[in-house]
């Protein structure tokens, strides 16, 4: 049984397919020749990330196909209830990444609130000759803890970054469509925890009384933060958005940069990947990284290895 890896797998995800009788393909297939390729090769698998879609063309036209997996959480790239109407199984991996993203989180806010996007640009540039004015420029940090985190969308992901964010002293505040309560557990290095019970806030309350705001919501067909959601954020916010491209409204997060409503901003997911606007990429108040949330060594590990045991499981 062949399997095609068409955006990349951990090899411990590949030797444990191999070692079960696939053959797994690593090669990469441009879009536009998926199908040809899966039917002369007989493939059975087809594996994907977010480069590749797989939409009702190859659903159609690939009638060995028996499964469609994705490696990561959200499945947007591919014709999820089409596929499983024609009766292909469509697994994905929702757990495995969590905290990674959730780190690179924590990650951006750390570097917003002492101006590491920013110094890192200047310091090898300016450095050796303004060493005194850069100090003066960003020696106006703040410290998270006792601040407030807002979370939109309070899925596995959200709930990893209240968890470090409760552990190094925030207040975090929570909305979510689907979730009225959780009891988050915090486990520690010499193995003892501490359990925090949290209530949904209203949206607007959230919006209201966050000093940051991040969000881990699936893929929308509108925006969920626009100038609306931005008129009621306090002045001097920071707002994350490592989940998807198309959920903030690029042009007004832009504008409230600008006029310094939104203090900062830190994107790894935007609306025109792979080809940013060039206007995001030059402002200085936003921390950049080119959706890379769940590219950890640990997480790809973890990826593959689930979806590996997903599809031995489905075929055994």
């Amino acid at each position: 049984m062949k399997v095609l890896v068409n955006d990349g797998m951990s090899k411990s995800g590949i030797d444990k397919l191999t070692q079960n009788g696939f053959k797994v393909i690593t090669v990469t297939v441009e879009q536009g020749q998926l199908v040809d390729f899966i039917n002369k090769n007989n493939i059975i698998v087809l594996l994907v990330r977010s480069a590749t879609t797989v939409r009702k063309d190859i659903i159609d036209n690939c009638p060995t196909l028996k499964i469609i997996g994705r490696g990561g959480v959200g499945m947007d790239n591919i014709d999820v209830d089409y596929a499983r109407e024609k009766g292909l199984k469509v697994i994905n991996t929702p757990a495995a990444s969590s905290s990674s993203v959730a780190e690179l989180v924590i990650a951006h806010l750390y570097s917003c609130v002492r101006f590491l996007h920013n110094s890192n640009r200047s310091m090898p540039l300016e450095g050796d000759t303004h060493f005194k004015v850069l100090k003066k420029l960003y020696a106006k940090g703040v410290e998270l803890r006792g601040k407030t985190l807002g979370i939109i969308g309070f899925g596995r992901i959200g709930q990893e970054v209240a968890k470090i964010a409760l552990g190094i002293g925030m207040n975090v505040v929570f909305y979510d469509l689907h979730t009225e309560s959780v009891s988050l557990e915090l486990k520690f290095f010499n193995k003892s925890n501490l359990k925090f019970d949290l209530e949904r806030s209203t949206f607007k309350e959230v919006l209201s009384i966050s000093d940051f705001i991040t969000l881990h919501v699936p893929a929308q067909k509108k925006y969920v933060i626009s100038d609306a959601e931005f008129n009621i954020m306090k002045p001097g916010v920071g707002v994350i958005n490592a989940a998807r491209g198309g959920v903030v409204d690029e042009v007004a997060l832009d504008k409230y940069l600008t006029e310094g409503k939104i203090a900062f901003a830190a994107l790894d997911t935007f609306e025109n990947e792979p080809k940013p606007e060039i206007k995001l990429l030059m402002n200085p108040n936003i921390s950049l990284t080119p959706h890379i949330g769940a590219a950890t060594n640990e997480a790809q590990d973890r990826i593959g290895l689930e979806l590996a045991e997903q599809i031995i499981q489905i075929l055994s």
